[in-house]
């Protein structure tokens, strides 16, 4: 029996390690599979892929993406079915033609007057989705906006195609049209400088295509790859580090800034930050743990919310060191109900949890060593997700009791409870204090998700606020949700956060 699980073990890992580290060669495009002009272009065009910050630069001629028939410079892929395409764009100068045009376009082939949609935004800020419907058809228009943006998104769901634009740090607002292209189609970016006498350029970064989940997919049964990703909280850049076709989730970051921690298939494994190596935690009889894991405020230990087959897979918490160990010390008593772990007291005397107690969800606190229960809320309201701040004195949580879910925040010792988020735009989820103390990053989903749910593959957002208050910032549009940052995930600098992103390779 040791044997074969040690080969699943190793089995596992070894698949794990085969998709760590995106591969780039010499001559990459990054996520593409090829680029070139599209239409007879005075200028040639060309791209740059940058492997550090993984962003494109493009430069285009050509006369117009308009009428029948298109002028521009295309980096694109092939793909089938549905797809999520989501980039920055940002043109560089002033540029000769207030029409110069970037965005994607999706298109049947690649000749000139292919059908098409363009999600695009012009060098005067005039933002459209444009399409043509057969091959040389005049080009229609739908005009979104007139002040310009920098974050454009096209999505396919069928024979629906949806354009979702804005500043980035807003709310992407959307519009749609209905077009019958082929299952099989190219997508891309693309640049075009609407004068064939010069070359426009543009910076791309951020660049996500995504295969969604299908829409009959069974929720905690039917799982999707992962991109583990870093972005820089001053510059809001975005690196894939590991892409896997398993589902990987909830990231946490060492003390010593070397590693990330995360969950898969009931596993937990390091990946090395400077080698792109991935290896497993030796979490002992401890194998069905789920994306509730946190480590101490020394980063000597770990905690780890493990299910218990012989107590109806009751979620409970173990402690052990950051290192490993083949016997973790069970924390939470049998047979009391779920409880899933989310923080540690600064002093590593407590573990902060959402515990199922008389079929009700409240925030509990346990002492590590006696395994004593303090309940800290008493609501019929759904609390989760508490977490200590870096000096001790307050407990941040997320809450339905004022019929969304929002922030709050308390005392160590439950008293003075106050709501934190405010907007209605946003269901708010896990809030993550900086090591610094000066930052809360949090999840939130759409109001089209119910307020107490929060589920895998979804539209949401990364938002930001200030420690002292006020209103959080978008910092980053993620195809997410469940196990996307659901722990701790500030590096110790905080200066990046990690987390987790979905599509079906």
């Amino acid at each position: 029996m040791k044997l074969r699980l040690s080969l699943l073990v190793f089995l596992s890992t070894t698949i794990m390690n085969l998709s760590a580290q995106p591969k780039f060669g010499q001559n990459s495009i990054g996520i593409f599979e090829n680029h070139g002009d599209i239409g007879e272009v005075k200028h040639k065009g060309f791209v740059n892929f940058d492997p550090i910050d993984q962003s494109y630069l493009i430069g285009a001629s050509g006369s117009n993406m308009w009428f029948g028939s298109d002028e521009f410079h295309y980096v694109w892929s092939s793909i089938q079915g549905d797809f999520i395409a989501r980039a920055e764009f940002e043109f560089i100068g002033t540029g000769v033609d207030p029409h110069r045009k970037m965005g994607w376009t999706v298109r049947n082939n690649l000749s000139t007057g292919s059908p098409m949609v363009h999600a695009v935004v012009h060098g005067d800020g005039l933002t459209d989705l444009q399409y043509r419907a057969t091959q040389h058809a005049e080009t229609e228009q739908i005009t979104m906006h007139s002040n310009g943006v920098n974050v454009i998104q096209l999505e396919r769901r069928g024979n629906t195609y949806i354009m979702s634009a804005g500043y980035h740090g807003d709310t992407l607002q959307s519009v749609q049209l209905d077009l019958d292209l082929k299952n099989e189609v190219y997508i891309g970016l693309a640049l075009c400088s609407h004068n064939t006498d010069v070359i426009e350029r543009a910076i791309v970064k951020n660049v996500r295509i995504i295969k969604p989940v299908a829409p009959d997919y069974t929720p905690y049964q039917d799982y999707i790859g992962s991109h583990l990703e870093v972005m820089d909280i001053d510059t809001k850049t975005r690196r894939i580090l590991m892409s896997s076709k398993h589902s990987i989730q909830a990231p946490n970051w060492t003390t010593d800034g070397k590693q990330l921690i995360y969950n898969s298939n009931g596993y937990l494994y390091y990946y090395n930050l400077q080698d792109g190596s991935v290896s497993q935690m030796n979490t002992g009889f401890a194998d069905q743990n789920n994306n509730d894991h946190v480590l101490s405020f020394d980063g000597s230990q770990m905690a780890i919310s493990h299910y218990v087959t012989e107590e109806d897979r009751a979620s409970t918490i173990y402690v052990l060191p950051t290192s490993g160990s083949d016997q973790p010390q069970r924390i939470t008593k049998p047979n009391v109900g779920h409880s899933f772990l989310h923080g540690w007291s600064t002093d590593h005397q407590y573990i902060v949890f959402t515990g199922q107690r008389d079929d009700q969800w409240n925030i509990f606190k346990v002492n590590v060593k006696t395994g004593e229960e303090i309940q800290l809320t008493h609501e019929p309201t759904l609390d989760d997700g508490p977490e200590y701040t870096p000096d001790g004195e307050y407990i941040y949580f997320n809450s339905t009791r004022s019929g969304m879910m929002k922030i709050w925040r308390m005392k160590d010792d439950g008293s003075e409870q106050e709501q934190i988020t405010f907007d209605d735009q946003y269901n708010d989820w896990f809030a993550h204090p900086s090591p610094d103390g000066k930052w809360i990053v949090l999840l939130s989903y759409h109001t089209d998700v119910e307020p107490d749910q929060h589920p895998f593959y979804q539209h949401c957002v990364l938002r930001m606020m200030p420690a002292s208050g006020g209103t959080p910032e978008i910092i980053a549009y993620i195809y997410g949700g469940q196990g996307s940052i659901n722990v701790p995930s500030w590096s110790p600098d905080s200066k990046r956060i990690a987390f987790v992103t979905n599509s079906d390779f």
